[in-house]
């Protein structure tokens, strides 16, 4: 991805932060229950893209101890204002936590890191987690690269780009790996979509 890739893509994330974060109304992931469902009592989360805000209210009613971030500035004052606890600015190459989380969120975030960057990232989940922690991301489906029609950058993979991914990052377990279809930001346009849900091997 070049740098003028990534930059349209954070402009339309800082020009619309608005809109996007109130966009989906109340609905949360529908693969929180899941992920919910493999937690310890209390576990302290590290969320990668948070986006308004609403995954990470939903896990702190939860009952446990979420740090949301956001890459995008002006898309976590977003969050602040729902969450009303501070939310970091946090771009995923700038993830050094080491054995600190005991799960990491990622939904619809991954998926704008560039195919030749995404490894050294989830690299970095994986040292920032726990031995033994739970870790799930999203991915838009499709096999190619690609700038959607409102220039952001998507990576766009295949489940079994996805599954290489992680098998190149290290040492994982796949708990599960969802295809399913769904439509984003643009809501008339449903497209296919990837959840994964990996522990790091101990």
């Amino acid at each position: 991805m070049s740098a003028e890739t990534a930059d349209g893509t954070q402009k339309f994330y800082s020009s619309n932060a608005a809109t996007y974060a109130q966009s989906g109304g109340e609905k949360i992931s529908q693969h929180l229950n899941r992920f919910l469902a493999e937690l310890p009592a209390r576990a302290r989360i590290l969320e990668l893209g948070c986006g308004g805000g609403r995954d990470a209210k939903a896990l702190i009613a939860a009952g446990h101890d979420v740090e949301p971030t956001d890459g995008i500035p002006e898309i976590a004052r977003q969050a602040e204002e729902l969450l009303g606890i501070p939310v970091k600015v946090l771009r995923f190459e700038e993830l050094e936590a080491r054995d600190a989380y005991d799960a990491i969120w990622a939904n619809a975030s991954l998926l704008h890191v560039a195919r030749t960057a995404l490894p050294d990232v989830l690299r970095r989940v994986r040292t920032a987690l726990k031995p033994g922690g739970l870790h799930l991301a999203t991915y838009k489906g499709g096999g190619q690269e690609g700038l959607d029609r409102h220039g952001r950058y998507f990576n766009y993979l295949t489940p079994d780009d996805v599954v290489q991914m992680y098998e190149h990052a290290g040492d994982w377990d796949i708990v599960s790996l969802v295809e399913y279809v769904e439509a984003g930001y643009d809501k008339d346009t449903p497209e296919p979509w990837t959840a994964i849900m990996v522990k790091k091997y101990r």
